[in-house]
């Protein structure tokens, strides 16, 4: 947009007041008694007969002015005729110069209307107030009105009364202030020419082609990896998408949050805000993500190129208009390790590689920059360098917010060295990990699992008694992907309201389509029970529950472990649909052993402890043995001494006491005295 503020908008001013003047000369010319310092308070006889004998003619003809400057530039984006500019100059004045209140008072014989009126701004621009042309550059669907950059106040009085005033931030921007409007902040924000020339993904230089050849309203649909539907694909940056495009098409970008949008009191006062922001600085919009017409239809406006994205197909009953359809896919693999190396270069640690570290992160161009921004802070603080741990630290705090309130967030603090299972169980647990690290390669690259509207999800099975360690397992899992594990609280899922069950389940499915991490629904049985045999209404919604958890787990996108005590109450059909099932078997005397060991720890001041005894003896599994090993720990604090089998084996007993199970001389055998005691 052109440059010139105040010089420009001074001299266009001083054009104005001349007119005025000859306006005010004219006025007084007609009043019976100019000098009468009550005028404007009450008309007198002889002003109502001076009335009725003038008529209502336009003060000095009106005069096409060539328009340079911010202005001219303005008006040339808004597509303003002169006429247009010349109301807003009207309406604007008595913003830059303080005397036009005074001027604007006096004609319209009222000293406390200080602004322009529509009948006076018809007249100083030389039309009569019954010019139907003159009155249709007013009306709400005119350019300056449908781009907010004049307002039409006293919507109560007659039209000619009404009073004209020019938005604060369009005088701003005249006199050269390109700071946004402070109605925009949360809901909108205006985009970095930095942040406009990301690397390149696929689909910009089509857009572009697109924007340059007039088209302005564009549907960016954020389509699942694998054709899957619900919840957006994640990674596919679609607003860096927009925003490059613009950028290459010569527009300024301005993003528009469509959830906070809706959220605003005066949505269609935000709205306008929006659209007039977008106007002065020459910008195009990008809005969303989208899913119905409300957030759409108040920014379109023939000035403005609108690129909607969201997850949803387009709705023809949004916009008489159609858009041109742009689909947006996840990023493929070699542009997000182009990506991380840009933005970290010269940074790296010896040996820490982004791709591999972050291989099973769905990002998009803009979280990249921000996790490698992250991370590069984190450095800092811990040498200066970018490791491993950096790098995966940087990728989780680009996750949503959303899920939080669902699931309980877990930051996992175990490794595989810390799981005492059997061989052919851990290779299970590997083989899981080995899927959501591979899986760009294998569903992606090789096209392992096309059509069917299949997501790209990883899911497993972890089935055993309580206390076998499918919970840890599970954090494990997502600590070796550098991953949070988020376990699903089933209290805010099942409800006993018809359908509101699945609701929630969708609310929690479409928040983890935008958080990288694992996703744990313990205790599964609850929810993917089996379907049975319909004999009421109770039973049949029940198994409709079942088969939207049945279709909705096939489109998943994230990774999600099923945990259950219960594995033949789960749906056969559910075990079709998982990836990797792992049983979890009470643990046997050596691994016991290895439990107790492990789980007394080596922090803890240990006497003489047994542990052939213990494993031998006691047929605990592992949550049982580690929560045995903690009561030890508390019952030798409180006597003021290490841990000894006096503790271990008092802690043992009420850990039977709480399972329901005798505490006799069969199991404890020489160390009964010490339960008794």
């Amino acid at each position: 947009m052109s440059t010139g503020g105040l010089p420009h908008l001074l001299a266009r001013l001083a054009a104005l007041e001349r007119r005025i003047r000859d306006a005010v000369a004219a006025r007084r010319t007609g009043d019976p008694n100019p000098d009468d310092p009550f005028r404007g308070l009450y008309l007198s006889d002889e002003a109502i007969e001076a009335l009725l004998a003038s008529r209502r003619e336009p003060f000095t003809p009106f005069r096409s002015s060539a328009s340079t400057g911010r202005l001219g530039g303005l008006a040339a984006v808004a597509g303003l005729s002169a006429l247009d500019v010349e109301v807003l100059l009207v309406a604007l004045a008595p913003d830059v110069d303080s005397r036009f209140e005074q001027f604007y008072g006096y004609l319209n014989d009222d000293v406390t209307r200080r602004r322009a009126t529509v009948g006076l701004a018809l007249r100083l621009c030389g039309l009569p107030e019954a010019s139907a042309a003159g009155r249709s550059r007013l009306d709400p669907s005119s350019p300056l009105l449908a781009a907010g950059l004049l307002v039409v106040e006293d919507r109560e009085r007659p039209f000619l009364s009404r009073s004209l005033r020019a938005p604060d931030r369009v005088v701003n921007h005249l006199l050269g202030d390109d700071r946004p409007d402070a109605a925009l902040t949360g809901v909108a924000r205006v985009v970095a020419a930095s942040e406009q020339t990301v690397a390149p993904v696929d689909g910009v230089d089509r857009l572009v082609r697109a924007l340059r050849s007039g088209v302005r309203l564009v549907h960016m649909r954020e389509r699942p990896s694998g054709g899957a539907r619900g919840g957006g694909a994640r990674g596919g940056g679609a607003r860096e998408l927009a925003a490059a495009a613009l950028g290459r098409a010569g527009f300024a970008a301005l993003e528009v949050d469509a959830a906070r949008l809706l959220a605003e009191p005066d949505r269609v006062g935000a709205a306008t805000a929006v659209l007039r922001e977008a106007v002065l600085r020459g910008a195009g919009v990008v809005l969303g993500p989208v899913e119905d017409e409300p957030a759409l239809r108040p920014l379109t406006h023939p000035a403005v190129p609108l690129l909607v994205h969201g997850p949803d197909v387009w709705d023809p009953a949004w916009s008489a208009e159609p858009p041109l359809p742009h689909d947006v896919a996840a990023l493929p693999a070699a542009t997000r390790a182009a990506l991380w190396r840009e933005h970290l270069r010269g940074r790296l640690a010896p040996g820490a590689d982004p791709v591999a570290a972050t291989a099973h992160f769905v990002l998009g161009p803009g979280q990249i920059a921000r996790a490698a921004r992250a991370a590069s802070v984190s450095a800092l603080v811990d040498g200066g360098v970018v490791t491993t741990a950096h790098l995966r630290a940087g990728a989780r705090g680009q996750n949503a917010a959303g899920l939080r309130r669902l699931a309980r967030r877990v930051e996992p603090a175990v490794t595989w060295d810390d799981l005492v299972l059997p061989g052919g169980v851990v290779r299970l647990l590997r083989e899981l990990a080995a899927r959501a690290r591979h899986r760009d390669r294998v569903i992606d690259e090789w096209r392992m699992r096309p059509g069917g509207g299949r997501g790209r999800g990883v899911t497993g099975l972890f089935a055993g008694d309580s206390g076998t360690g499918k919970t840890m397992s599970a954090e494990v899992v997502a600590a070796s992907l550098g991953l949070d594990l988020y376990t699903v609280n089933l209290a805010t899922v099942v409800d006993k309201y018809v359908g509101e069950t699945e609701k929630n389940l969708e609310r929690i499915f479409t928040e983890a389509a935008g958080v990288n991490g694992v996703l744990l629904f313990d205790e599964a049985d609850a929810i993917f029970g089996r379907r049975s045999e319909v004999r009421d209404a109770h039973d049949r919604y029940a198994n409709i529950e079942s088969a939207y958890l049945l279709q909705r787990m096939e489109t998943f996108d994230g990774i999600a472990v099923l945990a259950t005590n219960l594995r033949a109450n789960l749906d056969e059909a559910f075990t079709r649909r998982l990836d990797v099932v792992v049983d979890f078997p009470v643990p046997d005397q050596e691994q016991r052993h290895a439990l107790w060991d492990r789980c007394l720890g080596v922090a803890a001041p240990r006497a003489e402890v047994d542990l052939d005894f213990l494993s031998a003896a006691f047929e605990l599994a592992g949550g049982h043995i580690r929560s045995a090993a903690v009561t030890a720990a508390y019952l030798a604090a409180a006597a003021g001494r290490p841990v000894g089998m006096a503790e271990v084996v008092g802690a043992v007993a009420r850990e039977y006491r709480k399972l329901g199970r005798l505490v006799g001389a069969r199991e404890f055998g020489p160390y009964l005295d010490l339960v008794a005691s």
